[in-house]
């Protein structure tokens, strides 16, 4: 008899605990879009907005309060010049590459910096318009020694698996994807002499302005050495990647660590521009976040992804090949 207890006992208590459980996860869309807790609003709805399905916001919120609490950082990132805090600075000789871990308000990032930008290339998935590859793969099919995640994609298959690049895709000197025609997109290019070029281009550029490598991702954050974010960006609060160059020709990986508020929260565009500031780039643009954010080195992945599921499936990744 106390056995049969014991076992209805048992099943009140994982009924219990799975109704509560079930209960969280409907609630939980209506506690972050409506509750109290403004800074999670914030961070929400700046990853969704940015992500593949935008949509999703607009079912809790209206477009108003959507554009409201994308630009909610906007007075806090008025000024330039970021006050960075460079944790710890390690430098290779064997391979020419020094990697910083930095520290903002609200986050935590890497920064590699290559002195050659000619060693600097364009990875393209193996099964273009199938699969993408993870970073980590890239840096093996090349023989890199180190790698971030570069462009965007898009999917009309609905895999989510990085199989199309977007817009124009270049390496060595060929376009390997071109999904916009002769239409210009914003292009994050290096050309013969290693000069990192950012800006709208056309297919029929590429060629006249010999680029070597490029990838389509937006926006500019800096050009000629002067800002380029208005306000916080608009883009909310999330894990950042982007590519930058110094006067010197240094080209300047950056990698923001975002979503996980007992480690860093994420950054606004404004932030990642206030960074490539602080380390003198002349032109520097952001690239695809969220979860592709990523920066491999020496077959190790750096930072600490978002993605519970590790690193993700992407069309693209900037490698660095051995000096």
């Amino acid at each position: 008899m106390k056995t049969k207890t014991k076992k209805i006992r048992w099943k009140m208590i994982i009924a219990f605990i799975a109704f509560n459980l079930v209960l969280t996860v409907l609630l939980a869309p209506f506690i972050v879009f409506w509750g109290p807790f403004e800074s999670l609003k914030v961070m929400a709805v700046g990853s969704i907005a940015t992500s593949r399905h935008p949509q999703v916001a607009r079912l809790f919120l209206s477009q108003e309060k959507i554009d409201e609490l994308m630009h909610a950082y906007d007075s806090a990132g008025t000024f330039t010049g970021l006050n960075v805090e460079r944790d710890k600075v390690v430098t290779d000789p064997s391979t020419g590459i020094t990697i910083e871990d930095i520290k903002g308000p609200n986050f935590k990032g890497k920064v590699m910096l290559i002195k050659d930008p000619k060693r600097v290339q364009v990875a393209v998935t193996k099964e273009i318009g199938v699969a993408g590859e993870r970073v980590s793969d890239f840096v093996k099919d090349t023989g890199a020694v180190a790698a971030i995640n570069a462009g965007g994609f898009y999917d009309p298959n609905g895999k989510g698996n990085g199989a199309f690049p977007d817009g124009l895709t270049v390496h060595n000197g060929e376009i390997v994807h071109n999904n916009v025609g002769n239409k210009t997109v914003n292009i994050v290019a290096i050309d013969k002499d290693g000069k990192l070029i950012i800006g709208d281009m056309s297919a029929d550029q590429i060629e006249q302005k010999h680029i070597k490598e490029a990838v389509s991702f937006y926006p500019n954050l800096v050009e000629n050495g002067k800002p380029a974010v208005s306000g916080d960006g608009g883009w909310g609060i999330a894990p950042r990647t982007g590519i930058g160059q110094t006067a010197d020709g240094t080209i300047i990986f950056l990698v923001i660590d975002g979503r996980q508020p007992t480690w860093s929260i994420g950054a606004t565009l404004r932030d990642m521009m206030n960074i490539f500031l602080d380390y003198h780039a002349v032109n520097a643009v952001n690239l695809d976040g969220g979860s592709s954010s990523e920066l491999v080195y020496n077959g190790k992945v750096m930072n600490k992804l978002w993605n519970v599921f590790g690193e993700r499936y992407i069309p693209t990744a900037f490698v660095v090949m051995p000096k």
